[in-house]
């Protein structure tokens, strides 16, 4: 198999698109500040995230218009695995979006694929849920029509390398750096469907894998001799399927040498905040890695900063070898405009007058600085101390931030 540049500060002509995710207007926006060179969406149907709010079509064409107006671009997933009967809202939906000019099309089903590339002039790319793990299938894709494969997750470098080199360079590759992995082979999990009759392949995932099992009483015992059952427990609970999060932002470069010209990270269901850290995060190491110049402590150090669950370079290096979790901070509020007498924010977690917070921000320079809160008012211009309602707007006196920074409790 070809072999892969290790890491260095070798400067990469093309630079790598980043990729960020999008439940809703508010996210995107989010994301688009903060360094995405691209977004992935869905509407409400036909794809895999129906616990997100997703786009109507009036969102849908309101987040087209929003990506490219900043010269970015949108793609949106109709990656469930259909029946039969869901074929029959297709062809008006694949209309729409191509009335809306959006950028790309993100699909699993190979029926799905078929009636897009016929119907539309839509770039078709292969999603994840695909599970295109060599390059024999990978020619096959880009045989119909696909301008994009979206790798396995299960692929190492060198398989991804040896990819790249089978396919036409007008076939794009994919792939996540960071997120949670799924236990089941590429996502196609048949678990929640078991337990609550709810389909992950279909958008309804109950996130199985996260929660906390125990046996029933008497069901696994110590040895024969012994009548107690043994509790499986890890800290506070035991979650035999729940893995670490991906996590590449050291490796970038690797990922790039080996072919992938697109850095995706996982997470449309998560929060502003969570989507405001990972993206600003990869923005600032791609421009580093593309620039030359190594990326500083304090950028690859960010990503610990929004809730995790420990880490690991996923199978990128051979099987998963599990990374200290970060300690995550409390996202406290969001900038909602830079009023006449301050910053007006929006609460998310309690703070107080006198509290020291750290900024994140979309700008360098405000970024990673820290302002002691100040006098608070409320929309009715009466003075607060203790901010304990959810999502209150309050005008912090005298603070300059810019619209969608946060705030955030370091523990420190």
């Amino acid at each position: 198999m070809p072999s892969v540049k290790k890491y260095s500060t070798a400067k990469v002509l093309n630079k790598p698109e980043l990729l960020a995710p999008a439940g809703d207007l508010k996210k995107l926006e989010v994301a688009l500040e903060y360094g995405a060179d691209a977004v992935y969406i869905a509407g409400k149907k036909l794809g895999m995230r129906a616990a997100c709010k997703n786009f109507d079509y009036g969102e849908l064409k309101a987040a087209a218009l929003a990506a490219h107006c900043r010269k970015k671009k949108v793609y949106v997933a109709l990656n469930i695995f259909p029946f039969d009967e869901d074929f029959g809202e297709v062809d008006e939906y694949l209309d729409y979006l191509s009335s809306i000019d959006v950028d790309g099309l993100i699909i699993s089903d190979l029926g799905l694929i078929n009636r897009a590339t016929k119907r539309t002039n839509i770039p078709v790319h292969v999603s994840t849920q695909a599970n295109v793990t060599n390059s024999e299938t990978a020619k096959i894709y880009a045989g119909i029509g696909a301008k994009r494969i979206v790798l396995a997750r299960e692929l190492s470098l060198e398989r991804i390398a040896a990819m790249r080199g089978s396919l036409p360079r007008s076939v794009e590759l994919e792939a996540f750096v960071h997120g949670a992995m799924c236990v089941s082979y590429s996502g196609r999990c048949l678990l929640s469907a078991y337990l609550s009759g709810r389909s992950a392949n279909r958008g309804e995932c109950n996130q199985a894998c996260r929660m906390r099992f125990a046996p029933e009483k008497g069901e696994v015992r110590a040895s024969e001799e012994c009548e107690s059952s043994l509790e499986i427990i890890e800290d506070d609970g035991t979650y035999i399927f729940g893995g670490n999060d991906l996590k590449m932002i050291e490796h970038l470069n690797e990922l790039a040498s080996a072919g992938v010209t697109s850095f995706k990270i996982e997470g449309r269901v998560k929060s502003e905040y969570y989507i405001g850290c990972i993206t600003g995060a990869y923005r600032r190491a791609i421009d580093c890695m593309t620039s030359g110049k190594p990326a500083p402590t304090d950028v690859l150090s960010e990503p610990t900063k929004a809730p995790n669950r420990g880490f690991n370079t996923g199978f990128y290096y051979g099987n998963p070898k599990p990374q200290p979790q970060g300690a995550a901070c409390d996202f406290c509020a969001i900038v909602i405009e830079n009023g006449k007498n301050g910053a007006v924010v929006e609460m998310r977690n309690r703070f107080k007058t006198g509290d020291v917070l750290e900024v994140m921000s979309p700008s360098d320079k405000y970024h990673n600085t820290r302002i002691e809160i100040p006098e608070m008012t409320d929309e009715n211009g009466e003075l607060v101390t203790d901010a304990k309602v959810p999502k209150m707007h309050l005008t912090l006196g005298g603070v300059d931030l810019p619209p969608l920074s946060m705030l955030r409790r370091t523990g420190k």
